[in-house]
């Protein structure tokens, strides 16, 4: 994408700034519901705006700006709400946004282009939204209420009264690489479907799949290597309550 490569984002960093070296990061500040005017605040003053532990937002934002993830601090119980905040907000992204404009695309390139290869399109984008969808309804109404149930359990230093019948290992098991099935949609969009005139909406549904597989990409991190080991933890904490 846009990022400048490592450039490692600290909290005394002007947004602003930021931003214009990587406009991914705008995308970034919307899950957290943040929005612009950013003026001349800081990473820091931001957060601290907008409710938001910065500790959680500069670990994402070096993600964005395609820095690997080291694990620079202890994620603690009390980060799990701007984690799930920024996941729920994607899936609104996802939903509403990209998965619309994308299938729009696909619409007027086989408007243009009525033939057994776009009808394949059409039927793997539909099969693959299918999938995604029912991923994030998943996480929303199964996995993400349970973590939140977790939360609340240890703000209460309250054991659960009765055998739970759901962890954060099931989540692992159900969680897959969305994203991965892009690749293939990538792949006959440049490498072999014919087509006629719709070479500018070909040019905007790649464009679209990169940005959707970058968000993705970085969604995928997320869970797995900060969401899960934090639920994890919280899980171990709990039966020591016991």
């Amino acid at each position: 994408m846009n990022a400048r490569p490592n450039l490692y984002l600290t909290p005394d960093l002007n947004i602003s700034d930021v931003v214009f070296d990587n406009p991914q990061i705008l995308l970034l500040l919307e899950h957290f519901n943040i929005y612009v005017p950013l003026q001349e605040k800081t990473i820091r003053d931001i957060c601290m705006a907008n409710d938001v532990i910065p500790e959680v937002f500069l670990t994402i934002a070096n993600l964005y700006n395609q820095n690997s993830y080291t694990s620079p601090v202890h994620f603690t119980f009390r980060e799990l709400h701007s984690i799930l905040r920024f996941l729920k907000n994607s899936h609104v992204y996802y939903s509403e946004e990209m998965y619309p404009a994308i299938r729009s695309i696909i619409k007027q390139m086989y408007e243009l282009n009525n033939q057994a290869e776009m009808e394949l399109v059409e039927k793997f984008f539909t099969d693959y939204y299918s999938e995604v969808t029912e991923h994030l309804h998943y996480e929303d109404e199964i996995a993400f209420p349970y973590m939140k149930s977790l939360h609340e359990h240890i703000m209460l230093q309250k054991p659960f009264d009765e055998p739970v019948s759901y962890s954060v290992h099931e989540y692992k098991d159900h969680h897959n690489d969305i994203e991965e099935k892009l690749n293939d949609l990538k792949n006959l969009l440049v490498k072999y479907l014919p087509g006629k005139n719709d070479q500018k909406l070909r040019r905007r549904l790649f464009n679209s799949l990169i940005e959707l597989e970058y968000d993705l990409n970085i969604h995928g991190k997320i869970e797995e290597m900060i969401l899960i080991p934090l639920v994890e933890e919280m899980e171990q904490y709990l039966k020591k309550l016991r």
